[in-house]
């Protein structure tokens, strides 16, 4: 049978040509575990994410419940003074690569509480963010949103092997 396409053409169309961090970045991008880490009532919304209606795991993430197996930590709900030092705790027990998602108003700057005395001003004070999520409290579609963003840019990072702040 003769074909129509030379042999470079049928190269170009049937061989995948990609680097090593490429194939990581795709592969962690791919496979997502959150920490199940709720402080108030976006709690309950991240909760939804893992429920039968959104979800989670059909991409490709799986909530875990210890930070040693957690490469995602997604803070859900107000930061206070008192939980600051648990956060930063267990973000320093997570493996590397590990990526932080601010979801909600209180995570990202304080919320409404912003003005107590108790209330850290957002959790990039404590760890570094990587996907901030607005909202009070965000939709369970907000924060699919927000890990499809980060999945976003992690493949981005191995791409060009710059780290995006």
């Amino acid at each position: 049978m003769v074909s129509n396409f030379s042999v470079e053409e049928q190269i170009q169309r049937n061989v995948f040509f990609s680097s090593l961090e490429q194939l990581k970045g795709w592969a962690r991008s791919s496979s997502l575990w959150p920490m199940t880490f709720g402080l108030a009532c976006c709690a309950i919304e991240m909760m939804g994410v893992g429920g039968a209606h959104y979800d989670a795991d059909r991409f490709g993430s799986f909530f875990r419940t210890s930070p040693r197996q957690s490469d995602v930590m997604i803070v859900s709900g107000t930061v206070t003074k008192k939980m600051a030092p648990v956060i930063k705790r267990l973000y320093e027990q997570m493996p590397e690569p590990k990526w932080v998602i601010a979801m909600g108003s209180c995570a990202t700057a304080g919320g409404p509480y912003i003005y107590s005395y108790s209330v850290v001003n957002g959790v990039d004070q404590v760890v570094p963010v990587d996907v901030y999520i607005p909202g009070c409290p965000p939709n369970p579609a907000a924060l699919i949103y927000g890990i499809h963003k980060l999945k976003e840019k992690i493949r981005y990072e191995a791409k060009t092997g710059k780290r995006v702040v």
